[in-house]
């Protein structure tokens, strides 16, 4: 069993310049050339939108009002299903015209946008039956920018940095726990499947922090269909990956905070997030435990850990009734979708290091081939300071 000593970690002392004036975010003007481009593109998709000059009259006189203008919810809707559909790193997207569009727009509160995100967790997986899902919060606007959520995921595990320089849970985290820590966290159980809190802040204002409940964290105990011991490693995982600090952009607005899930592959959990080597690098002890000669890399030790780790995810959530695929099945999908677009006249973007499965590559018939790998809009995209926030490389102050 994975073992652990909450008493070799300590929450760090709380910081108070979170409360410190914050370099604030400049919003710019909304560009209309970008807004039209998203509105001809969506009224050619949905005929019965409504009359398009009368609507691109609307938005030119909002802009130069505000600086910015509001989409309507078809417009909202249509363009959170689009920018699915040109992600180019995932491999899922035969299902594009299936997101459920959750609008959250007049939530105006960092207590407001934890609790929908809660609520998020609780509906994108009724009845263990995952199901894709985006909660849509305010837009930026100048001089008022909208919510960030700084978490790379809503439900990630702490990474707790032990006296020895060892950690205990998720590497990838450790700084973002350390960060937490210093803004008041007392740190959980002290298990390598510890739950974070959220951290949600307005625009770059203070962050609040807010605990996830135990039942909005659909989990799953991993066990081997074949290995008993399998069992008594103690691991688990969560069930619903939703992406949380990545910005939602259509047609020049930006949602900065728009979680978002589909539902896992198995070798995201058991090829990348159990098996990396800066992650929770369980290869080693599950080798040995198979009692498989690591001394030597002839014996593709390696390859054979990590088959059965995959193996032990789709066996566990098939067991809990949990909704998952498999790499084999989602090249399929994803090459079906591929053909689609093709016949419906789109691009298809693709970025081939991501689309092809992190293990039997060479099996899937997505590793065959070249993909258009390009940018288009709407789309889910990094912003650099929400990537230093997910890691616990930002401060509330910027620092």
């Amino acid at each position: 069993m994975l073992t652990w000593r909450k008493s070799r970690w300590h929450a760090p002392e709380p910081v108070h310049a979170v409360h410190e004036e914050a370099q604030e975010h400049v919003v710019p003007p909304a560009d209309m050339a970008v807004a039209e481009e998203y509105l001809r593109l969506f009224h050619a998709e949905n005929p019965g939108a409504g009359d398009l000059r009368s609507r691109l009259r609307e938005v030119r006189e909002e802009i130069t009002q505000t600086g910015t203008y509001t989409h309507t919810v078809g417009e909202l809707t249509f363009g959170a299903r689009v920018a699915w559909r040109n992600s180019g790193r995932c491999i899922g997207r035969l299902y594009w015209r299936s997101l459920r569009v959750r609008d959250r727009r007049h939530v105006d509160t960092p207590e407001g946008v934890a609790v929908e995100c809660v609520n998020h967790l609780r509906e994108a997986a009724p009845g263990r039956r995952i199901r894709p899902t985006i909660t849509v919060f305010a837009q930026d606007r100048p001089g008022a920018p909208g919510p960030r959520i700084w978490n790379e995921q809503l439900i990630r595990y702490a990474g707790y940095a032990m006296d020895d320089g060892s950690i205990v849970g998720d590497p990838r985290y450790a700084d973002f726990t350390t960060m937490v820590g210093k803004l008041g966290w007392p740190g959980g159980p002290g298990s390598p499947f510890d739950v974070l809190p959220l951290v949600i802040s307005m625009g770059d204002g203070p962050p609040l922090l807010s605990t996830i409940p135990g039942d909005a964290v659909l989990e799953v105990a991993l066990s081997h269909p074949s290995y008993p011991w399998f069992e008594e490693l103690g691991l688990r995982w969560h069930a619903v990956p939703a992406i949380s600090n990545m910005c939602l952009e259509v047609g020049g607005v930006c949602y900065r905070a728009a979680p978002f899930n589909g539902w896992y592959m198995g070798t995201e959990i058991g090829a990348r997030n159990l098996a990396d080597a800066d992650r929770y690098d369980l290869t080693p002890p599950v080798a040995r435990r198979l009692g498989l000669d690591t001394g030597t890399e002839r014996s593709l030790w390696r390859d054979r850990a990590l088959v059965e780790l995959n193996v032990a995810v789709l066996h566990s959530f098939g067991r809990a009734g949990v909704t998952i695929t498999d790499h084999h099945t989602e090249a399929r999908r994803f090459l079906t979708h591929l053909e689609r677009e093709e016949k419906a006249g789109r691009v298809c973007p693709a970025d081939w290091t991501w689309i092809v499965p992190p293990m039997s590559a060479s099996v899937t018939p997505v590793f065959h081939r070249y993909y258009d790998d390009v940018r288009l809009s709407p789309a889910f995209v990094h912003h650099p300071d929400s990537l230093e926030r997910a890691l616990g490389h930002r401060t509330a102050t910027g620092d």
